[in-house]
């Protein structure tokens, strides 16, 4: 465990007890910052990412009091995940795990959808740029590739 400079949260790789507690999170947040897209796909999701995603991926977790507030998942150079509890939102959690992505890794890539501007500012101000425009197969919304190089 990883104790925060100046943060009473504790950063940790994810356990496999934390899997339910996570796919809230990754859930609930999802479906707050994606209103433009069916509530239904999340759901319909869920099950790959205790499945496929999760156990395929780097996973850490910041958690307070023995409660986990967020997460990043890692896939290589690409941040495939990085999701507060919407209660924790605005609060730094989300920069904290940023930041310790960014100790990880010299490259770092993501996607953002376009229609999620508090996510698309949040890695401008975290030092990612737009590489690219493309279209997400799954679910037809347009988003932008962003890179990050330390």
């Amino acid at each position: 465990m990883i104790p925060t400079p100046n943060s009473p949260h504790t950063l940790r790789r994810m356990r496999p007890a934390d899997t339910d507690a996570v796919l809230d999170i990754w859930l609930n947040a999802s479906l707050k910052a994606h209103d433009f897209i069916d509530d239904d796909f999340w759901y319909q999701q869920r099950e790959a990412m205790r499945s496929a995603y999760l156990p395929m991926a780097e996973v850490w977790v910041v958690e307070r009091d023995g409660a986990i507030e967020g997460f990043y998942a890692m896939h290589g150079q690409t941040l495939a995940a990085i999701f507060v509890a919407p209660h924790k939102q605005g609060q730094g959690v989300g920069s904290q795990l940023l930041m310790h992505a960014k100790q990880q890794k010299t490259v770092i890539d993501l996607t953002v959808y376009q229609k999620n501007k508090a996510s698309y500012a949040f890695y401008l101000r975290h030092g990612f740029v737009v590489d690219r425009e493309q279209t997400d197969p799954h679910t037809g919304e347009r988003e932008w590739r962003m890179v990050y190089q330390s």
